[in-house]
């Protein structure tokens, strides 16, 4: 029912655009990035994350997403984001996701290496593939958080891929989780993502990626936000670092933005109106909105078959 997250992004990547990867937590959400996918008719990849988990149960998001796959017209596959706990990423392997990610990129190299070597050779058995990363994203998100940035080494790289056989490797080249990336203005190492290229084949990932659009920020701002200082990754870098051999791009703060900015509009342009449908479907259209200029940034609209 799901598609292989290692087969689209080996199709990406050898035609030269990035694959969309969109964290869920709720119904709503599930739906807006859906409803984008098929009006652009967009492979892309529902991912969970440990705290979307916990807070929602994962037969609950399995569920969604297997009714997503079921009723889309698009490949869908499902992802296990930023798997440090491994009773939960044997869990997800088991449960039949479409591809996990071990972030070991806490743990000392050679600690790395071992572990996600273990739960590659346990994934593949079970056909799922094995997302891994080396080198760290700064900010905090979920329960994903790092002080600094600590650039990939692309030397590194190729001998963690040579050793643990995984399918593709988020790298760091200094984006951020969370809406504010940059404390200047906004620039990716590009010239490390040229190395790490040059070094291993695999695809790559880029996390921390989101835009976060000015226009929602205003939405946000206007209805009681505060978002100080915040600064996304300018689509101009997201398209150099697509030629450059990003195939995987994560998406998770925008969503939060726009979910926030509309359920915020909401209750305050319609304080009368104590319908759940009705305060959460315009945050659910300005999900679809966001993912469809993602999805056209990334370059694969049109490319579902």
């Amino acid at each position: 029912m799901f598609a292989n997250t290692k087969t689209l992004l080996q199709k990406a990547q050898k035609q030269g655009y990035a694959i969309g990867h969109f964290n869920i937590n709720n119904m709503e959400i599930v739906q807006g990035v859906i409803n984008a996918a098929n009006q652009t008719n967009s492979p892309i990849i529902l991912a969970v994350s440990e705290g979307a988990i916990e807070y929602a149960g994962l037969n609950y998001l399995l569920n969604l997403a297997q009714t997503a796959a079921k009723n889309s017209k698009v490949p869908i596959a499902f992802h296990l984001d930023h798997g440090k706990d491994l009773n939960i990423i044997k869990k997800c392997i088991n449960a039949g996701f479409s591809s996990v990610m071990f972030d070991g990129s806490h743990l000392p190299f050679e600690q790395n290496i071992k572990i996600t070597k273990q739960i590659v050779q346990h994934a593949h058995k079970r056909g799922i593939s094995v997302e891994a990363e080396i080198g760290t994203i700064g900010g905090a998100e979920d329960k994903v958080s790092s002080r600094k940035i600590i650039y990939t080494d692309p030397k590194q790289a190729k001998e963690f891929v040579q050793k643990t056989g995984c399918d593709f490797l988020a790298v760091a080249i200094g984006t951020s989780h969370g809406p504010n990336k940059f404390e200047g203005p906004a620039k990716l190492r590009l010239d490390i993502l040229q190395e790490i290229q040059k070094q291993i084949k695999i695809p790559l990932v880029l996390h921390g990626a989101s835009g976060v659009p000015n226009n929602l920020v205003t939405i946000a701002k206007k209805y009681g936000a505060t978002l100080p200082k915040v600064v996304g990754v300018p689509n101009d870098q997201i398209k150099k670092a697509i030629k450059l051999g990003i195939c995987k791009i994560n998406t998770d703060t925008d969503l939060r933005l726009a979910f926030d900015a509309g359920v915020r509009k909401s209750i305050q342009t319609h304080p009368s109106d104590i319908d759940p449908r009705h305060i959460l479907a315009p945050a659910r259209d300005l999900i679809t909105q966001v993912v469809t200029e993602r999805i056209t940034t990334f370059g694969s609209k049109n490319k579902a078959k």
